[in-house]
This record gives C-alpha cells, structure tokens and sequence, in this order.
C-alpha cells in the first residue's frame, strides 16, 4: 500500500500538449458531435416514417436490419481509404456524405427507397466511424494518456441533442424534409469547417516518437520511405500508463519482409492469434451494438405501443439511453484507469441487464425510460475499449484492427432488428426486448479479450 502510494507521488508531472494536438482534439471532438446527431435526429421521427409509409413492425425492422449490410460492405473500405488519403480527410469527407444521405431518409416514401436510404446511410457511417476513431488515437497519443472514451462522450451528447431536436420536432409536427434540408446545411458546414483543425501528416507519425520514447530503434530509412510499411509497424508501450496499461506489439513487420527469417514466422503467428482476438472484440460489439439498437430502433415504438406516449415521450426512451451513455462515457477515461476495460464491461453488463429486466417486469413510463439508461450506461465504454485494444493489438497492421472490429460491431444492428421486429408481431414488443438481458450475457461472456488494470504499467512508467 505504502509503495503504490509513493509510486503515485513520484509519478512526473504530465507533458504539456502542444496547441496543434489541443485543437486536434476539440476538431475530432465535433465531427464525433456531428456524427451522432446527424442520424440520431432520425430516430424521434420513426414512427412517422412508419405510419406514413404504412409499415408493420416486421417490415420496418426489415428495412433498418438491411441498412446495415451498407456497413458491412463499405466498411472494409476504410482502411484502403486512410491508407490513400489520411484518416483525417476521409471522416470529414464521408461525414458530408452522411448527412447528405440522411436526407433521403426522412423523404422516404416507400418500403424500398427507406431500405436503400438507411443502406448509404450505414455504408458512409461505416467509413466516417473508423476514421475518425483512428485519427482520434494519433490525438490521444499525442496527449500520452486516455481521451477516447471522451470522444465517445462527445458522440454520445450529440446523439442526445439530436434526439431532442427529433423529439421536438416530431412534437410541433415539423415536416420531415424540413428537419432533413435544415440538418444537412448545418451538420455539413460544421464538418467541413473542423478540416483545419485536424492533424497532418501521415497517419502512423505519432507512433514512430512512441518508438523512440521507448527506447526501441528508429525506423529505418527504407522504412520511412515506405508508408505501407511504416504503417504496418507496431510498438512497445506508445500509451504506457493509459487506459488499458497494454503493451504495445512487436516490431517485426512481416509484410515489408524486413527482419530476420524467425522472426517472420513469429509475426505470422502474432498475426492470426491477434486477428482471433479482434474476432472476440468484434463479438462484444455486436451485443454492445444490438443493445444499442434496443434504444435506437424500438425505443420510442415501445413507449407509443406499449403506454400510448405522446411524440415527445417516445422519444425520450432514446434520450435515456443516449444520455446515460454519455454521462458514462464521459466518466468513462476516469474509470477505466482504475478498474481497467474488462471489469468495467463486466461491471456494466450486469447493470444494463438487470435494468432491461427490471422495465420489462414492472412496465411503466418510468421505469422504461429508467432501464434505456441503464442499458445505455452498461455499455458506455465498450466502443472506445474494442477500437484501442484492436488497435494495438500485436501483429495486425495499424489500421486493419479497428477496421475490421468496426465491421463486426455492424454485425449487431444488422441482425438483431429483423429478429426484434418479427418477435414484436408475433408477440409483443415488450416481449421481444427481452433479448437485451441476453446481449448482456454475451457482453459477459467474451469481455474476457479486453484489457485489465493499467496498474501495473502506471507504476513501471513512475519507477522509470
């Protein structure tokens, strides 16, 4: 007790962030702001779309778990993308597609054209989200300590005030082109304005000091000459003492072929064992992401069907879960340093099941909105800890992990909505939401691939 303490007082003071780093973050900050409300203004206005389509619940879940197959068939694209272009133009660029494709949404006039909207809709969505999330990493090793549950917060709160410009919108019967038009302008210009503020330079820059700091030898100069390969390569502790305390991987890069013979074969069997473990972290975000859903989809049709809610009303079910996700991830950075991401996720697990649970035996208004946020704050840090562990994940490439964890977490909202809206019309809705207990059973399950206690890292940098 008394050596972790006085570990704790000889701990330097931190570096100073450099202004270009500073502004970074409050750039990569909007566009996760932006990306949240664009589409989550939507979701208030569901069960307009659906009655002014003549929808069943079946159809319409239908039409929202084909949307997602956008993500999974564009989402593998991001990672080319950065690679040509940098992680920086490709989220700001694929944020204007967002909103302009959201626009389509709320003009939708029939079965097939919603299904097609919502499709170019998860398809942009997909790139804006890895290339933001990696750009965000190059700021956070800037600053050297944890800051991307923060950039999870800032989504988070936009998803929030989206939903209530939603809610409201729906509660004055503001016609949805309306909303639609006046969303693109303003979300748009936002993103385009950020542009300036974002890091240059390649992509893998920051990883290169991280090498240096940690005593380990500097790229060589056919490496520096070579981005493929400079991305491609990975360090020992380039975010020692941050939030998961991970270490970094090795630096033999078997796809520039450089290094020696052994040490190849050792990179390739880095290499599939990191890409079983990105498979677990993407199966974590498919539970996080269908009980997301949960709240995203059905949220305000199980507030109007099941306690006849005003617009407004239904729309807080979002609200609720949205809002505690943000409270959560905002706290999330503070958290995590002490309990680690695996317990934390487990620890949330548990609350989000037990608070669904809770809103489905005892129905009520209250009680509903009160189990939302339970859910949304289970599962506040699940994003951010998925997205850095797949990125420092030994012997995958810079780039590929969250890429392809990315992709599953679009797994989950592909999938789970049909299922939730065929049980929702051969039973009930508030029968079919009975899976979101389940979702926290597999959160249970495979949150064992996350990261434990940075402890023990914190106190080694203190020693050093």
């Amino acid at each position: 007790m008394t050596s972790s303490r006085s570990s704790r007082q000889t701990r330097p003071p931190r570096a100073p962030v450099a202004a270009d780093a500073r502004r970074a973050r409050w750039a990569v900050s909007l566009i996760f702001f932006l990306n949240g409300a664009s589409f989550c203004a939507i979701l208030p206005r569901y069960p307009q779309l659906v009655e002014s389509i003549g929808l069943s619940n079946g159809s319409f879940g239908l039409a929202v778990g084909l949307g997602p197959i956008g993500g999974l068939a564009a989402g593998l694209l991001a990672a080319p993308l950065m690679a040509r272009f940098g992680s920086a133009r490709v989220a700001v660029a694929f944020q204007v597609v967002a909103s302009t494709v959201h626009l389509l949404v709320y003009t939708s006039a029939t079965w097939l054209w919603l299904a097609v909207a919502l499709f170019l809709a998860a398809a942009s969505d997909s790139i804006t989200d890895v290339s933001m999330n990696a750009h965000g990493m190059r700021v956070e090793r800037r600053y050297r300590r944890s800051i991307l549950n923060s950039y999870h917060g800032w989504w988070s709160l936009g998803a929030v005030t989206g939903g209530i410009l939603g809610s409201v919108c729906a509660q004055l019967e503001v016609p949805l082109w309306i909303q639609g038009l006046v969303g693109l302008v303003l979300f748009g210009s936002l993103a385009l304005g950020s542009r300036r503020f974002l890091l240059t330079g390649h992509d893998s820059t920051e990883r290169r000091p991280a090498a240096l700091e940690a005593g380990l030898a500097a790229p060589s100069a056919a490496s520096a000459a070579a981005p493929a390969a400079a991305t491609e390569e990975a360090v020992v502790g380039e975010t020692a003492g941050a939030t998961s305390g991970a270490a970094g991987t090795s630096g033999a890069d078997a796809t520039a072929g450089t290094g020696a013979t052994t040490a190849g074969g050792v990179t390739r069997a880095s290499t599939l064992r990191g890409l079983l473990l990105i498979a677990a972290l993407g199966l974590v975000l498919v539970f996080a992401g269908a009980t997301e859903d949960a709240g995203n989809t059905w949220g305000a049709l199980f507030m109007r069907d099941t306690f006849a809610a005003t617009p407004f009303l239904a729309g807080l079910a979002f609200v609720a879960l949205q809002g505690a996700q943000t409270v959560g991830r905002f706290l999330g950075d503070g958290v995590v340093d002490r309990l680690g991401d695996r317990r934390t996720a487990r620890i949330g697990a548990l609350l989000s099941g037990a608070g669904m649970a809770m809103a489905l035996i005892f129905p009520h208004p209250a009680t509903a909105l009160i189990g939302f946020a339970c859910a949304g704050w289970g599962i506040a840090t699940l994003f951010p800890a998925a997205f850095r562990a797949a990125d420092e994940m030994e012997g995958v490439p810079h780039g590929l992990g969250i890429t392809v964890v990315g992709w599953f977490a679009r797994i989950g909202f592909f999938v789970t909505p049909p299922i939730v809206g065929a049980l929702a019309d051969a039973l009930t809705l508030r029968f079919a939401l009975w899976l979101v207990p389940l979702y926290a059973l597999g959160i249970l399950v495979f949150a064992g691939v996350l990261s434990g206690r940075a402890a023990p890292a914190t106190e080694a940098e203190a020693q050093s």
